[in-house]
């Protein structure tokens, strides 16, 4: 296992990723909004049924090991070009990509803009519409119903309040300026829609989401374009943290079909 990097623009901002070695397809986990990708991933990337590809954690621009660059959008769109640079290069290509929330999100618009460097999407419980700010909330809603002076004055303080400690862990590590940009440009979502864009991809994909909150927005339309839709029992948001076991069998046969 080792710490690697990569420069993403011409004023020096590096991407990095926790990489473990092994054979191709390579695959690449991406972490949610305030999160980072070894935190939420290392325990499924090392599971027996997934292990064995070379496997890198990237954490996206203004989250956990990587550079937080102030002039930098941070959109869906700028996240998924600023991660292609880094994967290019890292010499990936035709990657497998495994991305949670808004990871998946990312994912989809990578493979939307930069068709030759994803063989396959897994997408765990990822936005794939727009979002109404909701101040009552906890995720990119919440944040986006701020000014970004006002979120980084101390509307921060109040999230941080409602987010509790497990998911604070990981956000308190996240450039605030970064997190209200990206929840913020998350709730206004791209154009086509996220869902547009995955409804029209190619390749393979799953979409995982929590049993208890279905049924899925839009499972019907999902289906009928190729996409495979799973109910995942016994678990919220962060499927693969409270059902590992589950996880790691759904994304192995997710990518072996």
């Amino acid at each position: 296992m080792s710490i690697r990097d990569a420069v993403i623009s011409a004023e020096g901002d590096r991407m990095r990723w926790v990489e473990l070695p092994g054979g191709e397809a390579p695959r690449v986990y991406l972490h949610g909004l305030g999160a980072t990708a070894s935190a939420y991933f290392a325990e499924a990337a090392a599971h027996p049924l997934l292990a064995g590809h070379r496997t890198l954690m990237v954490d996206l621009l203004g989250h956990g090991l990587s550079d937080r660059p102030q002039q930098f959008d941070y959109s869906l769109e700028s996240h998924a070009d600023a991660l292609a640079t880094a994967l290019t290069a890292a010499g990936v290509t035709g990657a497998e990509l495994i991305g949670h929330s808004m990871g998946g999100s990312v994912a989809v618009v990578l493979a939307d803009r930069h068709p030759e460097l994803v063989s396959r999407l897994v997408l765990i419980d990822a936005n794939l519409d727009p979002a109404d700010p909701a101040p009552a909330a906890v995720g990119s809603g919440s944040i986006a119903s701020y000014s970004e002076a006002e979120f980084v004055a101390g509307g921060w303080e109040k999230l941080r309040d409602r987010v509790g400690p497990f998911w604070w862990a990981t956000m308190r590590l996240t450039d605030r300026t970064a997190l209200y940009r990206s929840a913020r440009r998350l709730a206004r979502g791209t154009v086509p829609t996220m869902r547009e864009m995955l409804v029209r991809s190619p390749v393979p994909r799953t979409f995982l989401y929590p049993e208890a909150d279905g049924p899925l927005p839009g499972e019907d339309g999902l289906r009928e374009a190729g996409v495979s839709v799973v109910a995942v029992a016994d678990c919220g948001h962060n499927i693969m943290m409270d059902a590992p076991e589950a996880f790691a069998s759904l994304v192995a046969a997710a990518l072996a079909a």
